[in-house]
């Protein structure tokens, strides 16, 4: 397989990383779009997160593992190797995503930018007065290289997915966000702090060692 970049070598050195990670190769043969699946499998064993007849909004939903990680927690009995559960789903999924979006069954996908009130506007349309379980965010934008403006645009996301969690969230809802360690990231779980009774951050096995993501989970939302 060829494939062109400015750097052959790191281009290599990740191919053959990712071909042997054993994530990859669980996520091909459980019929999981993405190795993602595993981040948020860990965090909700780590912490039951998810149950039946919940309702759910997935931001950040492309390529779809934690959509069907969902389908599949929703509809356990008939989850199959096709990647997601079929059949009668219980509980709702509303995926969003700036990127196109391969259906899933029950899964409801809405297309646009988190960051436009239009696309918050259509995405609380579909809601339509139900009050939220559980938002998780996997969204993250494209970083630049320069950790002040990255760290900014990181923030921003975060901080929307907190002001929509704020205005949806049952009082025991719950939040689940990815964040990058370095500059802001205290200042992200502080924020969380202020929101939420309890706060955890958690990186899961399967985010690889070398990268500085990670996950912070708000539970319960403090009285105003």
């Amino acid at each position: 397989m060829k494939v062109k970049t400015k750097s052959k070598k790191v281009n290599k050195a990740w191919l053959n990383d990712h071909v042997n990670d054993p994530y990859v190769k669980l996520a091909q043969r459980e019929g999981y779009r993405a190795r993602a699946a595993y981040k948020l499998k860990e965090i909700d064993e780590a912490l039951g997160l998810i149950r039946p007849g919940q309702v759910v909004v997935d931001l950040g939903a492309v390529p779809g593992a934690w959509s069907q990680y969902l389908r599949r927690r929703f509809a356990p009995r008939s989850a199959g190797a096709g990647g997601a559960a079929v059949g009668e789903l219980d509980g709702r999924i509303i995926a969003l995503d700036l990127l196109p979006f391969e259906p899933i069954e029950g899964v409801q996908f809405i297309q646009g930018d988190f960051r436009e009130d239009a696309v918050v506007a259509e995405l609380e349309a579909a809601l339509a007065g139900q009050p939220v379980d559980l938002v998780v965010s996997d969204m993250a934008p494209n970083l630049s290289g320069i950790e002040s403006a990255d760290s900014a645009r990181i923030a921003h996301l975060v901080e929307l997915a907190l002001d929509f969690s704020l205005r949806h969230l049952k009082p025991d809802g719950v939040l689940v966000v990815k964040v990058f360690h370095g500059s802001g990231y205290s200042q992200l779980v502080q924020l969380f702090k202020q929101t939420f009774r309890v706060v955890k951050p958690i990186k899961p096995k399967a985010s690889r060692d070398r990268s500085s993501e990670t996950f912070i989970v708000g539970i319960g939302l403090k009285k105003a």
